[in-house]
Formats: structure tokens, sequence, C-alpha cells
């Protein structure tokens, strides 16, 4: 049986015609069906007279290229296709062995190019696929951001709605029909960009100010636990030390607080399960230790946002910072170094008789360790391994984004 000739997807760049190679042309010239958005169309002088007008539907345009039959057909796509383009949507619906891509340079990487800043590690999404509700809670945490437009969510429309989140700390590029005559960059900060107009063919990127922390999310709603994480206040560059949402909850169950419970959190951080521990020990205290002036400040601050009068800061180095607080009902220790063995060591001497510790560690080292000291202070410990993935939105599927797995180990006298 005869196999229906392959179908070309070939990127084009905002110069149209003019920026295709020699060997896309040809393409083009030789065959029979030519698809496309209009506005790609319209750039295109060369090949057949039999052309197809495609919009965004992508139903609509799987069931235009199953129509093709075995003509020759290319298809016509916006920069690198397989770049946030159709080509991966299509080649996994239809098959691989049904296309051929020819990539042009991506406007996205134009755009990095054009305001020389690196992208390979820069947050990149495209406001045609992605909510701008979850594109705005992921740009807060970002170095760098890069971000496809559309007609309807412009950049005046992102810079208004990152704003409202208090989000002010980035410098704005808005790249403009990029590779064209008309190409045009405009550099500012978020209010400037608000009320703009720009061209629909554009690309913006966002490149966090040097110093800059993550601000908490301009929400108020607040729950008793398992606030989201970006409610939080966060240090720059060591985002990622707050404990997530979900290992925080479990904690919180662990260490079996009551109304009346007095607490420790050893390594308190910007004190996001210090402050949910207060939320539920109304009538008790939470002492929350932590050793570095940046994130204490945070914890403070963040403290002050969620009203947790029951939370008493302590700006000190354990185990020397908690040689006059009172015995605690449940302890609570998150880190990452060589000091946490030692440390859980030495809170177990002070926990009460039916008191209960929780430790938060992220290597097979610090368990390991963990677990000894535990069993050789006569606590009886019980490890969990946490594997968390977090759905993200694309296209017309969710795929999921694994946080580093990490351990919980919990323990009591017995």
């Amino acid at each position: 049986m005869n196999q229906a000739p392959r179908i070309q997807i070939i990127g084009v760049g905002d110069d149209g015609q003019d920026g295709l190679t020699g060997h896309a042309l040809q393409q083009i010239e030789q065959a029979e069906v030519l698809l496309g958005p209009a506005n790609l169309l319209k750039r295109i002088s060369v090949g057949p007279a039999q052309r197809l007008e495609i919009g965004a539907d992508l139903t609509e345009l799987r069931a235009a290229l199953e129509q093709v039959g075995e003509q020759r057909a290319v298809l016509l796509a916006i920069g690198d296709p397989l770049f946030y383009g159709i080509a991966r949507y299509l080649t996994e619906t239809l098959g691989k062995d049904r296309f051929e891509v020819l990539p042009h340079v991506s406007s996205m990487q134009l755009a990095f190019a054009r305001v020389k800043e690196s992208w390979d590690d820069a947050y990149l999404s495209n406001l045609a696929t992605q909510p701008l509700d979850r594109v705005v809670d992921t740009v807060r945490t970002a170095e760098r951001v890069g971000l496809f437009t559309t007609e309807q969510i412009t950049p005046s429309v992102v810079a208004e709605a990152l704003l409202d989140r208090r989000i002010d700390y980035f410098t704005v590029y808005v790249c403009e029909n990029l590779g064209s005559p008309a190409e045009t960059v405009t550099q500012g900060d978020l209010k400037d960009i608000k009320g703009q107009s720009f061209a629909a063919l554009n690309v913006m990127v966002l490149v966090r100010k040097r110093g800059a922390a993550d601000e908490p999310s301009g929400s108020g709603v607040r729950r008793l636990f398992g606030n989201p994480d970006d409610l939080f206040l966060q240090s720059r560059p060591k985002r990622g030390l707050l404990t997530p949402i979900e290992v925080r909850c479990i904690a919180l169950a662990e260490m079996g607080l009551r109304p009346d419970s007095t607490v420790w959190d050893v390594g308190a951080g910007s004190g996001s399960l210090a402050i949910e521990a207060a939320s539920i020990v109304r009538q008790g205290k939470v002492y929350a230790i932590e050793m570095d002036a940046e994130d204490y400040g945070m914890m403070v601050e963040n403290a002050r946002q969620f009203d947790v009068p029951t939370l008493v800061p302590v700006h000190g180095q354990a185990p020397d910072a908690w040689g006059d607080l009172p015995t605690p009902d449940a302890i609570f220790v998150g880190g990452s170094g060589r000091v946490v063995p030692t440390l859980v060591c030495e809170a177990t001497k002070r926990l009460s008789p039916n008191g209960r510790i929780v430790i938060n560690v992220s290597s097979p080292d610090n368990l390991l360790a963990v677990q000894q000291v535990l069993t050789e202070a006569g606590l009886i410990p019980e490890v969990r391994m946490i594997n968390i993935a977090r759905g993200r939105f694309q296209l017309d599927r969710t795929r999921f984004e694994a946080l580093n797995p990490t351990f919980l180990i919990s323990a009591c006298r017995g």
C-alpha cells in the first residue's frame, strides 16, 4: 500500500517569504495545497493556487489535514512549529511519520537575542493556550519570562494583571514585528507598558530587577492551613526553601496540634509552616526560630499579613536560640544541611513527654541520620517519602511537573 506523502510544516517569521530558505520555498512551490492562517497565506506569493485558510481550532485543523489525502501539502506556522506551536499536537495525534518540520527561528529566540538575555532557564509560555491567572502566578517567582501574547491578552493586559497582584519588580521589553523592517523593541516598567498599544505580532520579555523579592499574592482569601505557596513573601535567590503546601499540610497533621499547644519551628525560613501552625494554635504559642536576617524579616512581614498574634519570631541560631523557650508539645525541623541531625538530637531533649517531632529533609543521608538519632532518643519514627506532581495545562491536555521528592519523619515516645 502506498503511503500518503508527508505534510510539510514550514515555519514562517515576521519577515514572511523573504526570510524562508531555498529548501522551504521549493517545498511550497511543489505543493498542491497550501494551508495556514490568513495572515501567513497573504505573505506567500509562490506556490499553489489551492489554499485553505485555517484558524486556531485544533480539531478543525486536524480534520482539514485528514482531508488532504494524497495531495502534496504544506502547512504554514509561525516561527518554530515545535516551540509552543501546532507541530507537537499534530505529530502526537496523527503520527510523526505523516510530517516533516522545517522550522524558522522562533520569535521568542529573536526577542531574547534583541534584549541580550539568556533564555535557557526562563519561564516561557503562550497566552493563547495558558490561562492568564496561572501564567501570572508562575511569573511571580521567575527570573526571566518570555510570553507570546494574543490580540485579546495584550502586553497592556498582562501588565495590568501583574500590577493587580502587586508584581511590579520586572523590567519589561515588548518586541514587535521581529525580523521585519518594522521591528521595534519597547523597554519600560510594567506601569509604563500598561495602557500602551502594540502590534499584534509581539513577544513580551520580563527580567526580574536585581535583588527583588517575590511578593505575596494579593488574594484576600486565607485558609486555616494549606495556603498556596505564592501567598507568602519569599526571598531571592533562596526561593524554593519554603515548605510546599502539600508537605506543609501533612506535617501539620502529624504534629498533632491543639489550640493550647506550645510549638517550635526550627529553621522557620519565611514562616509558612509556623504561620499556619499559629492559625491552629490560637491559645498557645508558636516560636519560629530563624537565623537568617533576610528570611527573619520576611517571616515577620508574612505573620503581619496573616494576623497570627500567637506566633513569636525568634532571631537566632539553634540550639542556642531556644535555650529560654518553654517546653514544646510539638517541634518541626526543616532543612537540608548536615546540621539537621544534630538539631534533632538537641530538640528531642527538650520535647515534652507526650510531644511529637516532625522533620522534613531532602537527602537520603539526612533521612538515615535522623532516624538513628530518633531511635537512640527512645522515639518511634515513621517515615514518608512524598512525591508531588502539579498539573499544567498545555494546548488541549494536562501535563504534570514533579516537585523534588522529600522525606517527612514524624516521631513520638510511644
